[in-house]
């Protein structure tokens, strides 16, 4: 039997996952372990974590990171309880692979976290551009630390296994 960890930190991914879980939860071979953190645990946002339950999934892990402060320095602080809360999960049970989703600095806590690991990681909608925003080189940090790439298009597929190359050099 697999284990799949799957991280989820918000509706927005939550409802992309669904028929996934459903699909891992009802397959004799695979044991469905999930990471639930960010905004589902936030009372702020709705404690969204009510709804996985209540659409009958087990939490198998609870990683409380957020704060309640959407600054440069509150991000930053959010990130590192995410590592620490990631790391303490993962030393008390290690999935076989781990699925994230994006480019959310949560999913980025919990695949830097599996590096040490040595859990694969899977990143579904790697790829992805959003110029100039931090999401975007999230979204890279996440796609450089994952084994397995679920791009949405080809476009994004290839920005998943083509390192970009810059030319700095002048001729003299």
């Amino acid at each position: 039997m697999r284990t799949i960890g799957v991280v989820t930190v918000a509706r927005s991914d939550y409802g992309i996952y669904l028929p996934l879980l459903r699909l891992i939860q009802a397959d004799p071979e695979l044991r469905l372990h999930l990471l639930v953190a960010g905004m589902h645990l936030s009372p702020e946002f709705g404690l969204t974590v009510r709804t996985i339950e209540a659409d009958g999934f087990a939490i198998a892990e609870r990683i409380e990171m957020l704060l309640s402060s959407d600054t440069p320095e509150g991000i930053a602080k959010s990130i590192g309880l995410g590592l620490v809360g990631f790391a303490q999960a993962f030393a008390r049970q290690r999935p076989d692979v781990l699925l994230v989703l994006g480019d959310r600095f949560e999913m980025h806590a919990a695949a830097l976290a599996a590096l040490p690991f040595k859990i694969p990681v899977a990143h579904v909608h790697g790829g992805d551009r959003a110029l100039g925003q931090v999401d975007d080189a999230l979204r890279h940090a996440i796609t450089k630390l994952s084994h397995l790439h679920f791009a949405a298009t080809a476009a994004s597929a290839r920005g998943c296994r083509s390192p970009r190359r810059h030319s700095h050099s002048r001729p003299s």
